[in-house]
């Protein structure tokens, strides 16, 4: 891996915290953007840390050269606190970095953070295809899936998102396939920091031409809208006669994660008795498993991202590898694959 930082004094503490673990080695660091690309075009690196605020050309305007160097390495943003901070890393997430890890005031670099920072390295190292090797042929190849009673699957209610690591370029490829002639509501569970969820909002809004509001408890669902899980609650669904409203939880649930994709499914399948599509992008771990489990067994859908599209291969590798996702794709064949869906007569769908 690169570390490309203007501070010395990071640049020694990345360097040291990543050579703790001997399955990792420090290729070359760099004290600008500039200087970073030079040596990315000689000294190929699988992964880049990326300090966004640098004098001279800077690192988000440094990413799209980083990005096309030779070994096409993921990047790994690191940004402060800030309100430009946060919109700074999103912009450099939906430009094609893979994530974005804080970077912590003096005296802030613990151990935790280091177990942090090694952990998302580890994952963004470990090429997607070769974790897809492992999983069985039937859950690597794109497929068509019909449910429980042979037929064709139902018209959905809504579609839910859930996406990490990876997730937002993926979110904005998806977006743009599915266009403004999708009138369904789409629910967005995307793992953040909370300071960073009013950005993603209106990064999302401002992408797909949308609205696009932060879930509050008693939000309603609507056709056409955009309802975004906020950093520090679980969204789930609930129905009220014909209406469907947004409920807040911040229970612990198995994968640790908070806001976490599993709660939101499971509602689904309850809320909306099979009539929901879940949708799981590119993402570290096994969040959306159990929600994924509880929706096909209701009778609704779970597409996934395919390996060779996604920055980590977890999330929707997980739920591949455990035969619930009726198709494997790239973001911009799921959003095809939807609207095809919804333009298909409904008497094959009822």
């Amino acid at each position: 891996m690169m570390i490309v930082d203007d501070s010395l004094t990071v640049r020694t503490i990345f360097k040291r915290m990543v050579e703790s673990d001997p399955t990792l080695v420090v290729a070359g660091t760099a004290s600008s953007a500039e200087r970073g690309i030079a040596q990315l075009a000689t000294e190929p690196a699988d992964v880049v840390l990326l300090d966004l605020e640098m004098p001279g050309m800077g690192g988000l305007d440094a990413l799209p050269a980083i990005l096309a160097t030779p070994a096409r390495p993921k990047v790994l943003v690191v940004s402060s606190l800030t309100v430009d901070g946060a919109e700074h890393s999103l912009a450099a997430l939906q430009m094609g970095a893979a994530d974005t890890l804080l970077k912590p005031r003096p005296g802030g670099f613990t151990e935790d953070y280091r177990a942090q920072l090694l952990g998302k390295i580890r994952a963004l190292g470990t090429p997607a295809t070769d974790v897809a090797s492992e999983a069985p042929e039937a859950a690597r190849r794109s497929f068509a899936r019909p449910d429980a009673t042979g037929l064709p699957p139902r018209r959905p209610e809504v579609v839910a998102i859930g996406a990490s690591t990876g997730g937002i370029h993926a979110l904005g490829l998806l977006l743009g396939a599915l266009g403004p002639r999708c009138e369904l509501p789409l629910l967005i569970t995307q793992h953040l920091p909370p300071s960073f969820v009013p950005v993603f909002a209106r990064q999302v809004e401002n992408a797909c031409g949308r609205p696009a509001d932060i879930a509050a408890e008693g939000t309603e669902v609507r056709p056409g809208r955009i309802l975004i899980a906020p950093g520090h609650s679980h969204m789930l669904v609930r129905r009220s006669g014909d209406r469907l409203t947004a409920r807040l939880s911040t229970e612990p649930v198995p994968s640790g994660c908070l806001p976490s994709v599993d709660p939101m499914l499971a509602s689904l399948a309850q809320a909306c008795d099979g009539r929901a599509l879940g949708v799981i992008l590119s993402g570290m771990g096994r969040d959306g498993v159990l929600g994924a489990q509880e929706l096909v067994n209701s009778g609704g859908t779970v597409y996934v991202q395919d390996a060779d599209s996604s920055a980590v291969w977890g999330m929707p590798g997980a739920i591949a590898k455990a035969g619930l996702a009726s198709l494997i794709a790239s973001p911009g064949k799921i959003g095809e694959t939807i609207m095809a869906r919804l333009a298909a007569p409904l008497a094959r769908q009822s």
